[in-house]
């Protein structure tokens, strides 16, 4: 008998244990439902992001579910290189919204139906910058100390600096990248770039973070973000550079076709002063003026800023230079021998 009571209560203990619910680990599909939801979610909804934001959602998803919209809202996340990202939803990773690093791997969700037409008007009419949830700026970050003088893009060019940057035909944050070295010296200096002075190209923003604090390289170049990101997670041995001239990076968000109203009010949410201002504290400019203004201090502007209009949009920038057939830096890639299949 006394067995058979203690069985009762380690079984009864376990279930109110499970009954407590709480946040899942697994960010690649995983449910990441907050404990303050008690259980019991109402709605599921599923982000598809890049990589590097993940730090900033994992603060932004449990404070959207405390609000009245959010409440019984449970978040099933995946992160990776946003090209991946972008093509895994157009051959049916279900997403109900998408945060990509660029508009194109949005743009690419329009044609099959899975993103509205109008998925830019949509965002700008939640609070977004036009299509944009956040912006940054193409940046390096460099060891301890700057041990190689890094100041400007010509130093990146110096004998025996190895820079380490993702592959531009998975990463959406290799393209930004590829468009600061772009803005500064032509093809001609992005072909010195990759073929003298990077010796990887890692699949994501965040897989050339983690190489860089690994040991590799002299000059990661990254979204200014992505050294805050560092620094909030320990890195101690590293420091920003940002060069005169560089290139605006815009982020988009959208919410897909046949996504419940949540996504649309977590979408707003995401753009209103309190997730932008957990973009903020990871470095990220946020779209919301107000947020901004707050914070302008973190975020200095350098005297040459280049965007995608000024090289006449995606379209022209992706069939002249990232086009896998004809593009000028795919000819880059394979003659180096590096892959461009997407």
């Amino acid at each position: 008998m006394r067995t058979k009571i203690l069985l009762s209560a380690l079984v009864a203990g376990a279930l109110a244990v499970a009954g407590c619910g709480g946040a899942s680990d697994d960010k690649s599909g995983g449910d990441a439902s907050a404990a303050s939801n008690g259980g019991g979610a109402k709605t599921s909804l599923s982000l598809v992001a890049y990589s590097t934001p993940e730090v900033v959602y994992d603060q932004i998803i449990p404070a959207f579910q405390k609000t009245p919209e959010g409440k019984g809202v449970s978040f099933k996340t995946s992160y990776g290189a946003s090209g991946d990202q972008s093509r895994a939803v157009a051959a049916g990773q279900k997403a109900d919204l998408v945060a990509l690093s660029l508009a194109p791997d949005v743009d690419k969700l329009v044609d099959p139906g899975l993103v509205p037409k109008d998925w830019t008007a949509q965002t700008e009419a939640a609070g977004g910058q036009g299509g944009f949830v956040t912006t940054s700026l193409v940046s390096f970050v460099v060891r301890k100390g700057n041990p190689k003088g890094i100041k400007g893009w010509d130093d990146l060019l110096k004998p025996g600096v190895k820079v380490v940057t993702p592959n531009p035909f998975t990463s959406g944050a290799a393209k930004w990248n590829l468009m600061g070295a772009y803005q500064h010296g032509g093809i001609d200096y992005v072909k010195k770039l990759l073929t003298q002075h990077v010796p990887v190209q890692p699949k994501s923003g965040r897989e050339a973070l983690q190489t860089f604090t690994g040991g590799e390289g002299d000059v990661l170049i990254s979204y200014e973000y992505e050294y805050t990101t560092a620094v909030k997670k320990g890195e101690k041995d590293i420091e920003l550079v940002q060069p005169d001239d560089t290139f605006l990076i815009q982020n988009p968000i959208a919410v897909t076709s046949n996504a419940p109203q949540a996504a649309k009010d977590f979408l707003k949410f995401a753009l209103g002063d309190t997730a932008q201002q957990y973009f903020a504290d990871w470095g990220y400019r946020p779209v919301n003026a107000a947020v901004l203004a707050k914070n302008k201090s973190k975020f200095p502007d350098p005297p040459t800023v280049k965007t995608v209009d000024d090289f006449g949009g995606w379209k022209k920038i992706n069939a002249e230079l990232f086009d896998p057939e004809k593009g000028s830096v795919a000819k880059i890639e394979n003659d180096a021998g590096v892959s461009t299949a997407k």
